[in-house]
């Protein structure tokens, strides 16, 4: 008998998998606390529920990048170590941009020493597919050299109005896994033409300069790497609320980025933010109720058309409610028994890949 993962996504939707949330942090002391607080939440809800990734690009500080880059990698490297009784612990770094100085020593330092630790690369600052290209040649030099027997996935940070343009290109790339939108470099890349409150959420008085959801500018990008993402089956991360005092600024801003921009990822940048986000991507019971019962019921068909209430259901719904329950597993939130073996055998076929 097949299952969901067999027959309703193709390869490239295997991308979906990531977590809803990737929390950022660059200090020691926030990375260590970060590392802790994933082991608690995984402890919790039984499965890795948000990235943590390691900021080598604006974390370390300047003339101390090798030393911070070090520092990361022994972190990760002790995170998967002291996290072997729980959800393998999911830890990324972000490193500096493929052209500056300090890229091909990230990559000797970070990848030479947590190569296997690693759940993927942050690049910031891609402008083209060409850019990765010259990275990844390095990436799998060091990598191959430090015993990773898999290729090492890779976030892109598109942080420029060119970078926008490339995205169709940048998201096609077969390593590339997600990619995130860096708003607050992409506005002031615009030379003053996009008023600062466009970095934050903005004020809805009348005559207030447009924030980021609702700037044409800032709103046409999010699209636009929503798009490319979908169009490749691969994953949109919306940028950071830098608001982060304020949890239901938070929520409301989640929720916009996944009901209506089409993002199935967001950042973090404070340890607050990290469970509004999973609330705000996680479907709701009714949603996970629904999607079982649809998928159950196809299951039993072997995935011919089917009825429910007079409603009409064939592989294209059957897909769309599959992706329900992964979100569902991905934001911690109970799915039925019934369907728990198909989890089992969806991750069994991720890790042979």
């Amino acid at each position: 008998m097949q299952y969901p993962g067999d027959i309703l996504l193709e390869p490239q939707g295997m991308a979906g998998s990531l977590p809803v949330c990737d929390h950022y942090c660059g200090v020691e002391a926030r990375m260590r606390k970060s590392l802790a607080l994933q082991a608690e939440f995984s402890e919790e809800f039984g499965a890795c529920v948000f990235d943590v990734t390691l900021d080598c690009e604006d974390g370390a500080p300047v003339g101390g990048e090798r030393e911070h880059a070090s520092m990361v990698a022994a972190l990760a490297c002790e995170a998967v170590r002291a996290g072997q009784h729980l959800p393998r612990a999911r830890v990324a770094v972000r490193v500096h941009a493929v052209d500056h100085p300090s890229f091909e020593q990230d990559i000797e330092t970070v990848v030479g020493g947590a190569a296997s630790a690693l759940c993927h690369l942050m690049l910031p600052k891609v402008e083209s597919a060409e850019a990765l290209v010259r990275a990844v040649r390095w990436i799998d030099e060091v990598a191959e050299r430090a015993g990773r027997t898999t290729p090492l996935p890779l976030h892109a940070l598109i942080e420029s109005p060119l970078a926008v343009h490339h995205a169709f290109g940048i998201a096609g790339h077969p390593r590339v896994q997600s990619l995130s939108f860096g708003l607050m470099d992409f506005v002031s890349s615009h030379g003053g033409a996009i008023p600062a409150a466009a970095m934050g959420i903005g004020s809805a008085e009348p005559g207030a300069d447009a924030g980021q959801f609702s700037h044409p500018l800032v709103v046409r990008a999010k699209l636009e790497i929503a798009t490319a993402c979908h169009a490749h089956g691969k994953v949109p991360a919306h940028c950071v609320v830098t608001e982060f005092g304020d949890v239901a600024l938070l929520r409301r801003a989640a929720q916009q980025a996944a009901r209506l921009l089409g993002y199935t990822r967001m950042w973090s940048i404070h340890p607050a933010q990290i469970r509004p986000i999973l609330e705000a991507f996680a479907p709701d019971p009714s949603e996970i109720e629904q999607a079982a019962q649809v998928l159950l019921d196809a299951h039993r068909a072997q995935w011919a058309p089917i009825a429910i209430g007079g409603v009409l259901h064939d592989r294209a719904s059957y897909r769309y409610f599959w992706q329900v329950l992964q979100r569902a597993r991905q934001t911690g939130r109970p799915v039925p028994q019934e369907t728990l073996s198909w989890f089992h055998q969806t991750a069994a076929m991720e890790e042979a890949l």
